[in-house]
């Protein structure tokens, strides 16, 4: 079975910095895009970066020069480092990733992490 698991969500306060991870885990499959979403209480889910199985990235406007993706292809493992956090970032934060098994195509989502930034 394929799955998304996310870790290092936390509490933390405004300035401060933390590191998500994301795993996929199980066999017969290869991973193309990944991406990171976050949904703060009230509001849509909405897309944070992307990073490409060749390595490019793209972020959102809010998160730009703050946050960084990483990917680890032998390890199917995606890094969100987020510094100088604001109060405006906690959310739950969603990896997403998109997975090939032979020629079919999914889009898996993890369970979520809290991130929450106090001010």
């Amino acid at each position: 079975q394929v799955q998304l698991v996310e870790s290092g969500g936390g509490l933390v306060q405004s300035g401060g910095s933390l590191r998500l991870s994301c795993v996929a885990s199980g066999s017969g499959f290869s991973v193309n895009d990944m991406g990171w979403y976050r949904q703060a209480p009230g509001k849509q889910r909405e897309w944070v970066a992307t990073t490409s199985s060749e390595g490019s990235t793209n972020y959102a406007d809010s998160v730009k020069g703050r946050f960084a993706m990483s990917r680890d292809n032998a390890k199917k493992t995606v890094y969100l480092q987020m510094n100088s956090l604001k109060p405006e970032d906690t959310a739950v934060y969603y990896c997403n990733a998109q997975l090939r098994v032979q020629t079919l195509l999914y889009n898996v989502w993890g369970q979520g992490t809290q991130v929450t930034v106090s001010s």
